[in-house]
């Protein structure tokens, strides 16, 4: 499709045109439509979705199915809680921060504070790690808390809806560019954890819950609508011991697909004291 290969094919004029917030907000808007749930029995059968492994209901529009519930017994947090559940389903790839906080993803250099839109905050996470999610659109759109704590307020960063497929990231800084949305959290396990939610292609919206204050571990912090998307966590150096599987597939190229939880295990668990 166009998201997989717009890089490759479309100039920068068609490129600055389908990376809009404008168009996205025009195909978000028509999707929150009654009109819209006629696309959802073509969207099943074009993905193979399993539809027993989600909540039933009435789907009002588009966007409601896209941020259907998935069965909670299907997707277990970790029984111990030094255990770092992931946030949500995706494919993961795993980075180590430079004590800059810059990082490299496919040749393209990424700073921290950039990313958190200069932040100065963003010092806190030199020398650690950077776990992304990316999510397709076949995946359960909702994100969940990784620990309990206290979490700032939300802060939106306006920019452009770049598609965050793994092409795209050879040809631009998509983190850096993209709409996103951040929150610094006070974890009881892993100290503070910013967490970031970054907007992609004919994504329509990404949706916080809650504002400055307790979180619990495994409740829903929030969910995108229509589109791919990417949650980003920066881990701060020594709080966390990620498993060393995930950075040796991302070395070779290859992202590992996760879900919400990940099991028994987690994808990192508490660095010891």
């Amino acid at each position: 499709g166009l998201t997989c290969c717009y890089f490759k094919h479309l100039g920068w004029p068609a490129r600055q045109i389908m990376t809009n917030p404008i168009l996205t907000a025009v195909i978000g808007a028509y999707m929150d439509t009654k009109l819209s749930t006629r696309r959802i029995s073509g969207f099943i059968r074009a993905n193979a979705l399993n539809m027993s492994d989600y909540i039933k209901q009435d789907y009002r529009c588009f966007n409601d199915f896209f941020t259907r519930h998935i069965r909670p017994e299907l997707r277990p947090l970790p029984q111990d809680p030094v255990c770092l559940s992931a946030p949500c389903d995706g494919r993961l790839s795993a980075y180590h921060l430079e004590e800059t906080g810059v990082f490299d993803i496919k040749g393209s250099r990424y700073d921290v504070r950039a990313l958190l839109g200069g932040d100065p905050r963003a010092a806190l996470f030199s020398g650690g790690d950077c776990l992304v999610f990316r999510l397709c659109v076949d995946d359960y759109h909702r994100y969940h808390y990784i620990d309990d704590g206290e979490k700032g307020e939300n802060v939106f960063i306006p920019g452009r809806l770049h598609t965050v497929r793994p092409i795209a990231l050879e040809h631009t800084n998509v983190f850096i560019q993209n709409c996103r949305e951040y929150t610094l959290m006070q974890t009881r396990h892993f100290g503070t954890v910013a967490q970031i939610e970054v907007g992609a292609l004919l994504v329509g919206r990404i949706c916080n819950h809650d504002g400055a204050g307790a979180f619990t571990r495994g409740a829903e912090k929030g969910c995108f609508y229509y589109g791919g998307s990417t949650v980003v966590l920066l881990l701060q150096k020594g709080r966390a011991t990620v498993d060393e599987r995930f950075f040796a597939a991302t070395r070779r190229g290859e992202e590992t697909r996760v879900l919400l939880g990940q099991g028994g295990g987690g994808v990192a668990v508490r660095a010891p004291v």
